[in-house]
């Protein structure tokens, strides 16, 4: 069995207030200012929702693909704990950091979107939740895998404060609490594929089938890679540090493996239900499934061969594709293939794009702020 050795993670360290945490903290503070006068005068105040769409972006986008976009610690925990690939061990710190506030800002952009948002609690309440609804199993998993993943993280906090102790306690406990953080984004992204399922006919045929659950898991695993190849090439430039290629590349190699399933499956389930003439349609729906196959497909041109994976230019366009085909995936299905009828139409006003940017923003900031004061980072020489 191969020994591997990797640097301890330690703080990156420097100055929290730059131009990237300003611009971040600005939209922070818009974001708080429309959520003020949503929370006081309605989702209308602020929102182009009907009632052909009752959801709209703050759904879509911030809950749904950004669960998915925050798939990496998930991903990564995985292949390391389950798959045995310790070799990866590093990548799982970061990858669990930036899934912990995506996770955690998707848990409150439900509640943003939530009409009588001061009823939230009723989902927990015994005798108020719906065990057969799909949308109750996707509410508890999310939340408790919030839960579960500030669990996964607390072993950082507690290294920063010197607390050696309890982080011993808590590592005994840590398989118990790593298996729950496996199993449960596994069911909530499943299940919402299955939202559309329940949809039924008011999905366009191309994203109109029973394997929407499969579909969506395959998707939120690759992505869940994409973004560790796109934060780790991100964060190396931002804080000048060498990228992690020795692992990047055969990680890479990983995530082309669930592509190529997905797509098998995809492919395979439009031909069988006999929609793939729907594609070649003059359409809005033809046009953007073809954007969102190609955003899929390219990644494969791009680094199928082991050469073009030791690239990091590469890799990081590859994970932007991968990124933007299942966001499509999901504004596709939810919004653009979602047919309520005649006479209701839905674009997002400024202010729920700006609360997007605003979720967004503080994702960032946080990352940001955590590693240059926590343990997330592998240790490197001198940073600037």
């Amino acid at each position: 069995m191969a020994n591997h050795q990797h640097a301890a993670p330690a703080p990156v360290g420097g100055k929290l207030l730059n131009a990237a945490t300003f611009v971040c903290g600005v939209f922070a503070a818009i974001l708080l200012a429309i959520l003020a006068v949503r929370f006081f005068l309605g989702l209308g105040a602020v929102t182009n929702l009907n009632d052909g769409y009752p959801w709209g972006i703050w759904i879509v986008v911030d809950v749904v693909i950004g669960s998915a976009f925050a798939c990496g610690g998930f991903s990564v925990a995985m292949l390391v704990y389950i798959f045995n690939r310790g070799e990866y061990h590093p990548l799982v710190r970061p990858a669990l950091l930036a899934s912990l506030f995506g996770y955690t800002l998707a848990g409150a952009g439900v509640i943003f979107d939530l009409g009588r948002w001061w009823n939230v609690w009723n989902m927990f309440w015994p005798g108020s939740a719906n065990p057969h609804s799909v949308m109750f199993e996707v509410a508890v998993c999310i939340t408790a895998y919030i839960f579960v993943m500030w669990l996964e993280f607390a072993p950082v906090v507690l290294e920063k404060f010197g607390m050696t102790a309890r982080k011993q306690k808590l590592n005994k406990v840590m398989f118990a609490i790593i298996a729950l953080g496996t199993v449960l984004p596994m069911m909530h992204q499943s299940s919402l594929g299955t939202l559309l399922v329940v949809l039924g006919t008011q999905i366009h045929p191309l994203w109109r089938t029973p394997i929407e659950p499969l579909l969506y898991l395959l998707t939120a695993i690759t992505m869940g890679y994409a973004v560790v190849l796109f934060e780790s090439c991100v964060a190396s430039t931002a804080y000048r540090r060498k990228i992690e290629m020795n692992m990047l590349t055969p990680l890479s190699k990983v995530m082309l493996g669930f592509l190529v399933a997905y797509l098998a499956v995809r492919i395979g389930d439009v031909v069988v239900r006999g929609a793939l003439p729907r594609a070649f349609a003059l359409s809005l729906e033809a046009v953007v499934f073809w954007f969102e196959m190609a955003c899929f497909v390219a990644p494969l041109f791009l680094i199928g061969k082991e050469n073009d994976r030791r690239n990091p230019a590469r890799l990081f366009v590859a994970g932007i594709l991968l990124m933007l085909g299942g966001a499509m995936l999901r504004i596709n299905g939810f919004l653009i293939g979602y047919e309520t009828g005649d006479g209701f139409h839905y674009f997002p006003s400024l202010s729920e794009i700006l609360v997007t940017l605003g979720m967004f923003s503080l994702e960032v900031l946080a990352y940001i702020v955590i590693t240059r004061r926590f343990p997330v980072l592998p240790r490197e020489a001198a940073t600037h």
